[in-house]
């Protein structure tokens, strides 16, 4: 381990298949007008909005329904639920869904009462809150974002021209949030394993990176071996309580920040997944899981001891008789092996990317100084083309 960090995490979690009994306690902690953000109709018709209706009221809550929320949610609106809060005064928003409506919570909590320009101060120039903000509840219904235990809020503005990620500190974690298994079961076969490369796709952003001997890596390397073992019984069996608990839990602990502690991070593959989400409005993770490949086999060489780590202690690579790069090679062959067996998009072209519009999804990509490698534009080309 190297370097200096402080860890904290304040999110409270119920989990498990009686996590929804605690939610009238958590909001009898608030006060009386609560915001229920929501996306579109599953939550009415896997019971899950009823079942959050009865604690509001249980709760004696006056409730403010928000409903709508894209899977990439827009700043527009954001601008819409700040509005809603403002005008009803609302002292909890209680976000109910999957990651993007979490992430507009945030997004909503802290723009609401900011007397700039909140895509300006949070978005582009990724400022901190320095007014009121309101605190965020979670019910969870899909694993993939780790939204539910960190600040993270990946916002789009269509009349810029761009998908942009700020990480929030700690006073904009969920204070509390609901993770029942059951809740997940529902969510069509392509978005649960979309999930489950976004969760792996978590693990690997911050694990690629830095060279030291560093114990968080070890907890890492855990995760990733539970998520590959846990969703191929998913994938074949969506029903299967345990694997879809353990994978639930892993998207949590992939991204609550406890990863980062002692590491840097790359975080590129989001970047180009973010452009590619901006121009053909594709789920987050097939974004992702269509650009990984083309991105670690380009990078692999600058840090080459973390993959062939990768390779053998992930992935069971046996590396007598190998050299360094055969081993890496070999760890990242298994990753594509893993993807087509659960299912992910494998090409960008199949989410609308396209010649026309290839040069588009370039110039949105926010290139990092993160990683193992700084990318050029050209690279960044490259590598969208070579994910085509």
């Amino acid at each position: 381990m190297q370097g200096n960090f402080s860890y904290h995490n304040p999110t409270k979690l119920y989990f498990g298949e009686d996590a929804m009994s605690h939610l009238v306690n958590e909001l009898r902690s608030y006060g009386k007008v609560v915001m229920l953000s929501y996306g579109g109709g599953s939550v009415k018709r896997n019971g899950v909005y009823d079942a959050v209706i009865a604690a509001l009221k249980e709760a004696g809550k006056t409730v403010v329904e928000d409903p709508g929320v894209m899977p990439n949610p827009t700043y527009e609106k954001v601008l819409e639920g700040c509005k809603l809060v403002r005008d009803n005064s609302v002292d909890l928003i209680l976000a109910v869904g999957g990651g993007s409506t979490i992430d507009y919570a945030k997004a909503v909590s802290a723009s609401a009462y900011c007397v700039e320009d909140p895509w300006t101060k949070y978005w582009v120039k990724q400022g901190s809150p320095d007014c009121k903000t309101v605190p965020i509840g979670t019910v969870l219904t899909m694993a993939g974002t780790g939204s539910e235990m960190n600040g993270g809020s990946v916002i789009t503005n269509r009349k810029e021209g761009f998908k942009r990620g700020k990480v929030f500190g700690s006073e904009l974690f969920p204070k509390f949030t609901i993770l029942n298994p059951r809740f997940t079961m529902t969510v069509p076969h392509y978005q649960m394993v979309a999930g489950f490369f976004d969760i792996m796709s978590h693990l690997m952003e911050q694990y690629f990176a830095g060279k030291a001997d560093c114990t968080t890596d070890y907890i890492n390397e855990g995760l990733m071996r539970s998520l590959v073992h846990s969703s191929r019984i998913a994938a074949k069996n969506p029903q299967d309580y345990e694997a879809r608990a353990n994978v639930m839990w892993t998207a949590t602990w992939a991204l609550n920040t406890l990863l980062k502690c002692g590491k840097g991070g790359d975080w590129e593959v989001h970047q180009i997944g973010h452009a590619i989400g901006l121009v053909t409005d594709a789920t987050h993770g097939m974004t992702l899981a269509s650009v990984s490949l083309p991105y670690y086999r380009h990078v692999m060489r600058d840090g080459l001891h973390q993959f062939v780590r990768f390779a053998v202690n992930v992935w069971g690579v046996r590396p007598e008789g190998k050299s360094d790069e055969q081993v890496a090679t070999e760890g990242l062959g298994c990753l594509e092996a893993w993807m087509k067996e659960i299912g992910v998009v494998m090409h960008s072209s199949e989410l609308g990317v396209t010649e026309q519009n290839l040069q588009q999804v370039a110039d949105a990509v926010l290139i990092l100084p993160v990683g193992y490698r700084t990318l050029t534009r050209e690279e960044v080309m490259e590598i969208l083309k070579e994910s085509m």
